[in-house]
């Protein structure tokens, strides 16, 4: 009987906690192993090149970047890389933008530990996962494209800066968190809200609620 190839993965999470748990997961699989890890956007694209892995486990919120950004530019460099998006948010929030963008699955950190590994093994071998509960909700809106929701024209800078508004965050707490300007921030907070034909951050907020875009 042939053993399995190894996998090799690379972490990137801002929260050692996080790292750690799910290094102590994947060390009990005789098939992957952790071949490099980092806490933010960019040492996730500086390191990841060094470490030939075939898997990133990549969290959507990392603090210097936004962790769809940092999947572009790791696929722009490795395209066949094979990204599975980590995260806190709902899989309806992030998942189809992530998906698009090119992750090969999403995951919420709440996931069971078995189900991390499956996706793992499921996208090193070229296929794409996601949950069963995703996969239904992607069932229920196959034919919904005519009527997609405003916030989906959003970019994905746009889309973060509208959750931290609805969030009750000020645009000066969101320069400082994404590491922007109070101008770049403001004026992706303008941008939104005309695509979204809302009037202040009060009509934002309220979208945002009756959405479920924020917990």
């Amino acid at each position: 009987m042939t053993e399995k190839a190894i996998i090799k993965v690379f972490i990137a999470d801002d929260h050692a906690i996080v790292r750690e748990g799910l290094k102590q997961i994947l060390a009990e699989t005789r098939d992957i192993v952790v071949a490099g890890e980092a806490e933010n956007g960019l040492d996730a694209i500086k390191l990841f090149r060094k470490s030939e892995c075939q898997v990133m486990l990549l969290d959507i919120s990392l603090p210097d970047r936004n962790g769809i950004e940092v999947l572009k530019q790791i696929k722009k460099e490795k395209p066949e890389l094979a990204v599975l998006m980590l995260s806190m948010h709902r899989e309806d929030q992030y998942a189809i933008r992530a998906l698009k963008a090119g992750a090969a699955g999403y995951l919420t950190k709440q996931s069971a530990p078995k189900e991390l590994v499956t996706a793992i093994r499921q996208v090193a071998s070229g296929l794409k996962y996601i949950s069963a509960a995703l996969a239904q909700e992607l069932a229920n809106h196959v034919n919904d494209d005519h009527e997609a929701p405003l916030h989906e024209t959003l970019s994905d800078r746009e889309y973060q800066t509208l959750t931290m508004i609805a969030s009750g965050k000020t645009v000066g707490t969101i320069a400082k968190e994404l590491s922007l300007s109070v101008k770049t921030v403001s004026e992706y907070r303008a941008r939104l809200l005309v695509k979204m034909k809302l009037k202040n951050s009060a009509e934002l907020t309220h979208y945002a609620i009756k959405n479920q875009l924020i917990e």
